[in-house]
């Protein structure tokens, strides 16, 4: 009998990458990658690589863990998902980081901003409009993991300061300011006035690449001196800071290793987080030429350095598909990882979110050879695993934030890759202007600004077909 050149292995909806309408899609394995296949009965075939590792994405099962949900739920189930988002009753992830965009603007007009920000776009929130939202995340979340300040450039807002501290008299856990650091670098005692907002308090700040080339094609403009200069600050100051980098292929995918070994020089930063390109916004770059998968991304950091193995970087249980974690102490000048050595069952049971270091002799003799003499571990830090997603918590009297280093991979999913089941996981999301609480993906797809009007049409269509 004739054999499909794949094997089936999965199903579930996704979206045809031109209309954005639900379709059927099949997950298949094919010549070692896995491969999406949907058929649009309007636009077409389309297939796309989701994963270069067949066993990796086949283990990302055995990570799913029990939903976490917010204690209220914003919009009712209609049309389905992802047309219903605001947070809807059948999504199942809380927010584990909610973005909050203070402003429209920014003083950059990158080629890949999935927000279209630019000098003159849109416009800035009242205060009134920011505590709105701030307050919205505390009503879902109670005490909100992380919140992050983000834009455009919340730097340049003309009340960032006053923002800031509205922020700080939350409940919030972890306040973030996601930033392309050019306030940092060039307005004297900007970076100063930020290191004020410590403890709790950290900069995502973007860091693509060292070479202006790749900085001219990604965000327009060569800002290596920029970046130089405010990591310099930042370090002066020890301020917490998270190196994030937009990786495309062919692009800056080669620079994983140094980026990483340069991170862990820095005094200040706390670990990087790989960002592969979401084909969003302004981004209209060819999908099978740019597209990073998570897997590759995973690849390059395993072949790029000898810090991390393949049992380091694993799948973070509150959205394996999306998200991929590693985390390591940085004690006397040696990495040593962390990841490998917690048992799954700890990442997969919410009850137990603490090791007892009596039954895990194991990784208690571990610990006790990595520290120096005289360092117990004998209790747990709240500081420490509020900040190791999905972790146990893991201490030492002695040790502090600055001695944690984690490695995040986020996949942001776009129409090419859309699969229901990893968006209705989705952990990560964006406050709308009109209150809703959205999933980063579908924000950028479905909900932000005019690309509204296109859901509503698709919802119109809907309602027709089923009456």
């Amino acid at each position: 009998m004739p054999v499909r050149k794949y094997v089936y292995y999965d199903y579930t909806i996704s979206l045809c990458p031109e209309c954005l309408k639900r379709i059927e899609a099949k997950i298949v394995f094919e010549d070692g990658n896995v491969y999406m296949l949907k058929t649009c009965p309007e636009h077409g075939f389309h297939r796309t690589i989701i994963a270069t590792d067949i066993e990796y994405y086949k283990r990302i099962r055995n990570y799913n863990k029990a939903s976490e949900t917010p204690l209220q739920f914003n919009t009712k189930v209609h049309y389905g998902c992802p047309y219903d988002c605001g947070l809807c009753t059948d999504h199942e992830q809380h927010s584990c980081l909610t973005l909050v965009e203070i402003t429209d603007r920014c003083n950059l007009s990158c080629p890949t901003c999935y927000a279209m920000s630019s000098p003159h776009y849109g416009r800035h929130r009242t205060v009134e409009e920011v505590e709105k939202m701030l307050d919205i995340i505390v009503a879902n979340e109670g005490q909100p993991d992380v919140v992050q300040l983000s834009g455009g450039e919340p730097t340049i807002h003309p009340q960032f300061f006053e923002i800031l501290d509205i922020a700080k008299k939350k409940p919030i856990k972890h306040l973030m300011v996601n930033t392309n650091g050019i306030r940092i670098a060039n307005d004297p005692g900007f970076a100063e006035r930020l290191a004020t907002y410590m403890p709790d308090f950290e900069l995502y700040l973007q860091f693509d690449s060292f070479r202006p080339e790749v900085l001219q094609t990604l965000r327009g403009k060569d800002l290596t001196d920029v970046r130089y200069k405010a990591i310099e600050k930042l370090n002066e100051l020890n301020l917490s800071t998270t190196l994030v980098v937009t990786v495309q292929k062919g692009l800056n995918d080669d620079e994983t290793g140094k980026i990483i070994e340069y991170a862990l020089k820095q005094k200040c930063v706390r670990g990087v987080t790989f960002q592969p390109v979401q084909i969003a916004g302004r981004f209209e770059h060819n999908p099978d030429k740019n597209r990073m998968t998570l897997t590759e991304v995973r690849n390059d950091i395993l072949t790029q350095t000898d810090i991390f193995k393949p049992n380091d970087i694993i799948p973070v249980p509150c959205n394996p598909d999306a998200l991929a974690m590693a985390y390591a102490l940085k004690i006397n000048g040696k990495v040593i990882p962390l990841t490998n050595m917690i048992d799954p069952a700890y990442l997969l049971d919410n009850s137990r979110n603490t090791i007892v270091y009596e039954q895990d002799t194991e990784l208690h003799e571990h610990l006790i050879k990595i520290f120096s003499t005289g360092i117990s571990v004998d209790r747990v830090s709240e500081s420490m695993h509020q900040l190791m997603c999905c972790l146990p918590e893991i201490y030492a009297p002695g040790l502090s934030y600055e001695n944690l280093f984690r490695i995040i991979i986020m996949r942001f999913i776009d129409a090419y890759d859309f699969d229901v089941r990893a968006i209705k996981k989705s952990c990560v999301h964006i406050v709308s202007k009109d209150g809703r609480i959205i999933p980063f993906e579908t924000m950028n797809l479905f909900y932000r600004d005019e690309k509204e009007q296109h859901l509503n049409v698709l919802k119109q269509q809907y309602e027709t077909v089923r009456y």
